[in-house]
């Protein structure tokens, strides 16, 4: 049987390079390249690689992507291995143009991250990310006057999905659809950032971002890795808790970037972090637009969701439509066969039928004809519990809420009555802080895996309140948005807090051939959504102010979506800690104006108490992202 797995494998390896193979000479072959710099309206000029079909008869639309990750290879005579999003739209006929923005790699000026947005942009000397696509465009519909039929669209993951959003404000007429992939839409809330409290986690990203260059084709950051690239063969909870408060990671790591700075001087939501948010400039919306993003994503499931929901609210007759999948972070882009996240499978061949059905949809209608709307739903979703699409014609869906509610002896009800006065307590120890996955993982990039981990190993901790149903007698779907609304009381003055949703399968559940042996399915606890929350917030992200102790206190805040169906059999659990490490940094728990200079003597161990009229509520809550009100750039 491993030789027939191991041949299997082999087979699929050589399948997927052939098809590299095969794309990379469908390019030479049918594609000729350019560079170019194309100036922008402050003078700063921006490197930009453009590739044109050879059929001289036809006149294609732009697809465009706009990257902070570099367009390489470089050289006119160095062609990419894949165009576009998919080899589908690759071969569709497209002009496909990739920039690098402004301070990246080869492209002048200044690099900064998440660029606030200026409205109104179209008759002014200063420059965004806004501006610059549409000075782009402006260049490439003269430059390739007779070569295209005059229609742009975008699309681009995480960061570069940003760069497709921050493409709708002011938008150049030509610009026809747009589709944000796994977008950033605020760093408050985004990768760097959960409800304000630190992703540790993160902390090997910052030598890309926090560094300002010159125009390169090398990399920048390679110095600033070593710095942590020698540890990586350590476990990364034990790398990050010897590395103590986060001022040791000022001194050790990243006392020369710039954006670390930004961030330790930056500890709350205010006028640096609101500037950078984009979901207050969506509004007047004239491109199609096409949200997608991963229900597993680690990184940026808060943009997807966002952008969708306030272009729904502020230009409810534009065309915008959101796909949400079972997949990490851009997994959609590349097709595995088998798609699973961690220990879990979803089905095959899932991110090929988006591209082909969903994706190629999308693009071909809006570039070419675009005279009616595309079969397209308004919402593709991807029920993670029946491993099947569903389309909704409304998201999040109207129906009737869910209330979870928490009895004393750690049964988790549905809709029922508990005992409001009821108490459940740990202590939790910054010393000893929950991990936030049950397997030995190294001091990452940025994790993945842990977003369907099995839970069993926080089950067992004495510093997580645990409750669960009895057994389903049939299957019970969430759909639509989570809200934690927790009453806690605490000894001390300051607390982070975490609320998970799980899936606990049947102690008869079959186990899956594409996991190890040691893996078994059964009674497998497997999370479904999480968050985490600084209680610091629970008022404000602008103005945090200290829990005075042991007075009940309301702590509310989003889980992010769902679409999860629990199976008959199945049980549905719910978790709350207050560390989860070292995905989320450690709260001192002794309330300090800036975490990120806290000193070790400020952590202390606190008394967490959830009181009993707490729960979980799943439905529709016209939940609002936490962008606030237009500010004018000083």
């Amino acid at each position: 049987m491993k030789k027939i797995i191991i041949a299997l494998l082999w087979l699929l390896v050589s399948l997927t390079l052939a098809a590299q193979s095969d794309d990379a000479a469908y390019i030479k072959e049918n594609f000729e390249k350019e560079e170019v710099y194309i100036p922008m309206r402050d003078g700063v000029k921006l490197y930009t690689a453009i590739y044109t079909p050879k059929d001289k008869n036809k006149k294609h639309p732009i697809l465009m992507q706009r990257t902070c990750y570099s367009i390489a290879p470089y050289g006119a005579e160095a062609f990419k291995n894949s165009l576009g999003p998919s080899p589908y739209l690759m071969r569709d006929g497209f002009i496909f143009v990739y920039q690098d923005v402004r301070g990246r790699w080869m492209s002048e000026g200044d690099f900064t991250n998440m660029t606030p947005n200026i409205p109104g942009n179209k008759h002014r000397n200063t420059a965004d990310e806004s501006s610059d696509t549409f000075d782009t465009i402006e260049w490439l519909l003269k430059h390739l006057k007779q070569k295209t039929n005059g229609k742009v669209g975008q699309w681009g993951i995480s960061y570069p999905g940003f760069y497709a959003a921050a493409s709708i404000p002011d938008a150049h007429p030509a610009l026809k659809a747009t589709s944000p992939q796994a977008p950033i839409s605020d760093f408050f809330f985004d990768d760097f950032h959960h409800h304000g409290a630190y992703l540790q986690s993160y902390s090997a990203a910052f030598p890309v971002f926090g560094y300002q260059t010159e125009p390169t084709t090398t990399s920048w950051y390679n110095e600033a890795f070593t710095r942590i690239d020698k540890d990586k063969a350590v476990d990364g909870y034990d790398y990050h808790l010897e590395m103590g408060p986060l001022k040791n990671i000022t001194e050790k790591l990243h006392h020369d970037n710039e954006f670390w700075q930004q961030i330790v001087d930056h500890p709350n939501y205010d006028d640096f972090w609101q500037k950078r948010s984009i979901l207050p400039h969506l509004n007047n919306v004239t491109p199609a637009v096409m949200v997608v993003g991963g229900w597993f994503d680690a990184e940026d499931l808060y943009g997807p969701l966002n952008i969708y929901k306030t272009i729904e609210k502020n230009t409810p007759d534009a065309y915008n439509t959101i796909v949400m999948g079972p997949w990490s972070h851009g997994d959609w882009a590349s097709e595995t066969g088998k798609q699973t996240i961690n220990h879990i499978y979803f089905g095959d061949s899932i991110s090929t039928f988006y591209q082909k059905e969903i994706e190629r949809t999308f693009f071909n209608h809006f570039l070419r004809d675009g005279k009616a709307k595309p079969a397209l739903p308004e919402a593709y979703m991807f029920d993670t519990g029946l491993k099947e699409w569903q389309k909704f014609d409304v998201w999040p869906p109207e129906h009737s809420q869910l209330t979870l509610g928490f009895k004393t002896d750690g049964r988790l009800v549905i809709n029922e009555s508990v005992d409001k006065n009821a108490v459940f307590d740990y202590v939790s120890d910054p010393a000893h802080p929950v991990p936030y996955t049950s397997f030995t993982e190294g001091v990452t990039f940025t994790p993945r895996a842990f977003m369907t981990d099995d839970q069993r190993h926080a089950a067992r901790r004495p510093d997580v309140l645990t409750f669960k149903t009895g057994e389903l007698t049939e299957d019970l779907t969430f759909a639509g948005e989570i809200l934690a609304k927790l009453m806690v009381s605490i000894s001390s003055t300051d607390a982070d807090f975490v609320v998970k949703l799980i899936d606990v399968y049947p102690g008869d559940h079959p186990s899956y051939d594409h996991n190890p042996k040691n893996i078994m399915m059964g009674n497998y606890q497997q999370l479904v959504r999480s968050e985490v929350f600084r209680g610091r917030f629970r008022n404000s992200y602008e103005k945090p102010e200290p829990f005075q102790p042991n007075t009940e206190t309301a702590v509310r805040f989003p889980l992010q979506d769902v679409l999860h169906t629990f199976k008959k059999g199945h049980k549905v659990m719910i978790q709350i800690h207050s560390t989860w490490f070292p995905y989320i940094d450690r709260n001192p728990q002794r309330y300090v104006e800036n975490i990120y200079k806290a000193e070790a003597t400020d952590f202390i161990k606190a008394t967490i108490r959830v009181h009993g009229s707490s729960s979980v509520e799943i439905g529709k809550f016209d939940m609002q992202p936490a962008a606030v009100e237009l500010k004018e750039l000083k």
